[in-house]
């Protein structure tokens, strides 16, 4: 199994930790990416866009004008798609945009993607990060000692964290369940917590 050093919050190593070869130091699959990230980015959509036909505009129920001897051309409805103010022809409706990926592959692009921060040595584990009041002026604290300006926190339950570091550009902070490949790869850094890093372990294991 790899080893990781585990780190306190002033940058200072304390402890080691065994982490599973199959989360941490797994087969590379870059290739994999793409449907992931094309996944994450169309859920994202809302889809509510909606435009009106020329049967849902209000109006034109009256034909413009008589079909012949006026010398234009024939029209039976003002709201025609060529008229102002008349319905739109093949505009969006609303719809999902849901892409579907299998689990397994999800998983294995997940554990890529944290494989890679390790061997960048973009990865780092911390023993906890123990915040007593919401203060964002302690978080920055915080980062400027571990010398980041771009950072996903993987944290558990801890809010003071979360609400602190929530308006600094470049911080995200996440729960282990919300781990995800485009988090990963949007931020330089990834910080995970020591009772976060057995989570992450058993769900990308199972």
């Amino acid at each position: 199994m790899a080893t990781l050093d585990v780190f306190n919050i002033e940058r200072k190593k304390i402890s080691e930790v065994e982490v599973s070869d199959t989360v941490f130091d797994a087969a590379m699959k870059e290739h994999l990416y793409h449907d992931i990230i094309r996944m994450q980015l169309a859920g994202k959509r809302a889809g509510t866009h909606s435009t009106k036909t020329r049967s849902e505009v209000r109006g034109g129920g009256k034909k413009p004008w008589r079909q012949k001897g006026t010398g234009r051309a024939r029209a039976g409805t003002s709201r025609s798609p060529i008229w102002r103010g008349g319905g739109v022809v093949f505009g969006p409706k609303p719809r999902q945009y849901e892409i579907k990926v299998p689990k397994k592959v999800r998983k294995a692009a997940l554990c890529t993607a944290l494989t890679q921060k390790r061997k960048d040595d973009n990865l780092m584990i911390l023993d906890k990060i123990e915040l007593a009041e919401i203060k964002t002026k302690n978080v920055m604290a915080i980062l400027n000692t571990l010398d980041v300006n771009s950072a996903l926190i993987v944290d558990d339950e801890n809010n003071n964290l979360q609400l602190s570091a929530r308006n600094i550009p470049g911080i995200k902070v996440l729960s282990p369940e919300g781990l995800n490949l485009y988090d990963i790869l949007y931020y330089k850094n990834v910080f995970i917590t020591q009772p976060c890093l057995e989570k992450i372990q058993r769900r990308l294991e199972a």
